[in-house]
């Protein structure tokens, strides 16, 4: 195939068809979740598609995986920026709920950071990726590259901590 294959059709569905999985296992490992890796796969054979006439086709596969990586780090940028921005604005419209609820709640969102930050490091590491970013007890030992057994040990630890610190919970 030469440079300028890549624009026909037929050839880019060949290279779609060689790549897709190798790509979408790429994207899974890097987010570890199966619905955004097949967007970032297919958001970037969507720009490669959209590039082809700029793209070596010998370098084609690089940009496709460089694509998906970049995907992924511009995703998490945004994800920091928004919890940032939830940080940096606590203040959400409550004009609904009672002025005793919104007082209960930042009474309990308080006891529940001072509860976390009694945690060790390896529970509130834990508690956080499980409870906070959604990861599954198998992920969190994947990332952390410890035992299931561990993460579940960890886990049961902080929530005893927490049950401790914090009544009705």
């Amino acid at each position: 195939m030469s440079d300028n294959k890549l624009c026909e059709e037929t050839y880019f569905n060949k290279f779609y068809i060689e790549h897709v999985q190798s790509a979408s296992n790429f994207a899974y490992y890097k987010c570890g979740d199966k619905d955004g890796a097949l967007d970032f796969v297919q958001d970037a054979f969507s720009k490669i598609w959209q590039n082809c006439s700029k793209i070596d086709f010998t370098k084609a596969k690089s940009y496709l995986f460089t694509t998906i990586n970049n995907l992924f780090l511009n995703t998490v940028k945004h994800k920091k920026v928004v919890m940032e921005y939830a940080k940096a604005a606590p203040y959400v419209d409550k004009t609904n709920e009672s002025p005793e609820y919104i007082l209960e709640e930042e009474e309990f969102k308080k006891k529940l950071q001072h509860a976390i930050s009694l945690l060790s490091d390896a529970q509130r590491e834990v508690f956080l990726m499980n409870r906070i970013d959604g990861k599954k007890y198998r992920e969190i030992a994947e990332l952390l590259d410890i035992s299931q057994k561990a993460v579940e040990k960890r886990m049961s630890g902080a929530l005893k901590v927490l049950r401790e610190h914090i009544e009705n919970i």
